[in-house]
């Protein structure tokens, strides 16, 4: 996660700059249900409204955890599917509270109601996460369900008023570019605590839907636009926190914003985009999904790295036997084509490794995501950038090793 606000304090209250610090575990989001109420485009797990076999039991959800928390994980995300629907979600974190893990809540929202939203409050969730992706029947249309933008909203309402810590999720893509503003307007007006863009990530229904990916020219635009936003709520002390997602080259970017904008603060702001170090795939961030497999992150579901009921999670994760994890512990990572000769690979860390093998079948190759200019990353003889193309590959329903 890029924590924009978080870095544009360093403008106005630096901090002393260090070498990359990383977690003692890695967050771990974890899918505990595949089914839905919604079927929406760029859902990475392909969920749906029926249930799905071979889901961990409760028992063997609070196993894992215990060998989570010894492994010294920080942070559960706890995901779907729709994770409301999970019958024993309550119980879980719950359990995971009184662990002492920091727990986040990822929903669409459109199930939190005046029936479940004094149980949610009582589990004291750190953050609720729920997703917008456009106004009314835009959002509509994403989700595949009519009602379910006000549904949603009236859950971000409930978590407000009801003292939940409470955000806003939104995946930009081709289809809703132009409703980024109108979302930003609506979290100001609701008060919410966190605004999310994520970039689209080719997985699942996203990987299928990859065409509609917001073009390098809007995307820049749009992460511009984004940044002076952001600006505005740091420079006015307003309480509005902006972090994005799957797109590493946003630190690399808003570095470049800050030598046009605050020149006398870049080399100040880049040394700690450094300390951030850019993607954390099978690093410090992590993805158990509801079978029990084991990803290296939320949007490898194509590729298992061992599963929670053959092995412990603390076991699989530090076993570098398996290519793909020896490759992402790797540092630096060993990635080509624009990636392996740009100027802010220390930055960016060669950005989200699946892009790269869904479009070439290479999980090393340059991520196509990347909105920078071959002169902006000092590539300028590099070779054509390799285009984005609708996926007309196999795309695969349940997790397995490639």
């Amino acid at each position: 996660m890029f924590r924009l606000t978080q870095l544009l304090h360093e403008i106005v209250r630096p901090t002393p700059a260090g070498p990359r610090r990383d977690p003692p575990g890695p967050v771990v989001i974890w899918n505990l249900i595949r089914r839905c109420n919604l079927k929406c485009k760029h859902c990475y797990s392909i969920s749906s409204d029926v249930d799905f076999p071979d889901e961990l039991n409760t028992a063997q959800v609070f196993g894992v955890m215990d060998d989570l928390k010894a492994f010294r994980v920080p942070v559960l995300i706890l995901s779907g599917g729709e994770p409301l629907l999970r019958p024993d979600i309550f119980d879980i974190a719950h359990r995971a509270k009184s662990m002492g893990f920091y727990v986040g809540l990822s929903s669409n929202g459109a199930l939190i109601d005046e029936r479940n939203i004094g149980r949610i409050a009582d589990v004291g969730f750190d953050y609720v996460g729920i997703s917008l992706d456009g106004i009314g029947a835009v959002h509509d249309a994403f989700r595949g369900k009519q009602g379910a933008f006000d549904a949603s909203l009236k859950g971000v309402r409930l978590c407000r008023d009801t003292g939940v810590k409470v955000g806003l999720r939104f995946t930009m893509t081709m289809d809703n570019h132009h409703l980024l503003d109108d979302l930003l307007d609506l979290a100001e007006a609701e008060g919410v605590d966190k605004f999310y863009l994520s970039h689209l990530n080719y997985a699942g229904r996203g990987n299928k839907n990859r065409g509609d990916d917001a073009a390098l020219e809007i995307t820049r635009a749009k992460m511009e636009a984004l940044f002076e936003r952001a600006w505005g709520y740091v420079s006015r002390a307003e309480h509005m926190e902006i972090v994005t997602g799957n797109n590493d080259a946003d630190g690399a970017f808003l570095n470049l914003w800050a030598q046009r904008r605050f020149p006398e603060a870049a080399e100040h702001l880049r040394a700690k985009l450094v300390q951030w170090g850019g993607n954390a795939s099978g690093e410090n961030v992590a993805n158990i999904d509801n079978t029990g497999e084991v990803h290296p992150d939320t949007f490898w579901w194509s590729y298992s790295l061992g599963n929670v009921k053959q092995r412990r999670f603390s076991e699989i994760w530090q076993d570098v036997s398996d290519p793909l994890m020896r490759g992402l512990k790797a540092r630096p990572r060993q990635v080509g084509g624009r990636c392996g000769v740009c100027r802010h690979f220390d930055i960016c860390g060669g950005n989200t490794r699946v892009r790269a093998l869904q479009l070439t079948g290479d999980p090393w190759a340059e991520d196509p995501g990347c909105y920078l200019s071959d002169a902006e990353i000092g590539a300028v003889d590099a070779a054509p950038r390799v285009p984005v193309t609708p996926f007309r590959g196999v795309r695969h329903e349940q997790p397995h090793r490639i």
